[in-house]
């Protein structure tokens, strides 16, 4: 057994655990966002941070990817930490204002304001729906294009993957867009399923692809565009007839 210490306490740890294993067993809260005990590690977030060392020679690690060590010192709620997550989840927000899930990452670090432009996207980059796709539906329907501010996730040459059988899988397990199909209400949403599926899906509501993500229509299947008024005011009467029935 390796023995290393967490906040003062003394832990001990088996070979090939990660500092976030040893810190779940212990019950030591450290929060993820593209972490899933289901799937590979990616470290990605950046929101399970943690400080490991002894002054002045202390550095800050991923603590999903990073493993534990003989002798090793961690603290996981250090005044670097704390603001360092905070700067991530702000960071975070600013790309996906509108999840839930980060809203309440926000509310319970006391993030108030966002300095960052905001820029109203559904993709975090967490990865996420990439692992699911590939290692729990053995898919690989979606991947990362890209580098850099350009880097995004898509499937191959954007257009629908062969691969994608519909599953889900990344609708459910996205922390961004989950709240982004919420019924006709929602008149500018789109989710992830729309997009790695035929660009047609977009145009019209379709009972087998969309009531087989469980989210029923999103505003784009009726969102207002001169060429889309016939699907717009068919997804209408179906609407419309389900209300009176």
């Amino acid at each position: 057994m390796i023995k290393l210490t967490i906040n003062g306490l003394e832990t001990r740890a088996e070979e090939g655990q990660t500092i976030l294993d040893v810190a779940k067993f212990y019950g030591i809260e450290i929060p993820t966002l593209c972490y899933n005990e289901g799937l590979s590690r990616y470290g990605g977030c950046r929101l399970c941070l943690v400080q490991t060392g002894e002054e002045p020679g202390t550095k800050l690690v991923s603590s999903c990817t990073y493993p534990a060590e003989e002798g090793l010192v961690v603290r996981t709620d250090t005044k670097r930490v704390i603001e360092t997550r905070r700067m991530m989840i702000e960071l975070m927000l600013s790309i996906a204002p509108n999840s839930k899930i980060i809203q309440d990452l926000a509310s319970k670090f006391g993030v108030k304001q966002v300095r960052f432009k905001i820029r109203n996207e559904e993709c975090i980059l967490c990865g996420l729906c990439v692992r699911m796709c590939a290692e729990q539906m053995d898919g690989r329907a979606i991947g990362f294009q890209n580098r850099g501010y350009k880097r995004k996730i898509s499937t191959p040459f954007d257009i629908r993957s062969e691969e994608c059988r519909l599953c889900g899988g990344c609708l459910y397990i996205c922390p961004a867009c989950q709240l982004k199909c919420q019924g006709p209400e929602a008149d500018t949403a789109v989710c992830n399923a729309c997009l790695t599926m035929d660009p047609t899906c977009l145009d019209y509501y379709d009972e087998l692809q969309c009531w087989m993500y469980n989210v029923g229509r999103c505003g784009t299947c009726i969102r207002e565009e001169p060429e889309k008024s016939k699907s717009k005011e068919k997804a209408q009467k179906s609407m419309q007839k389900e209300k009176n029935a």
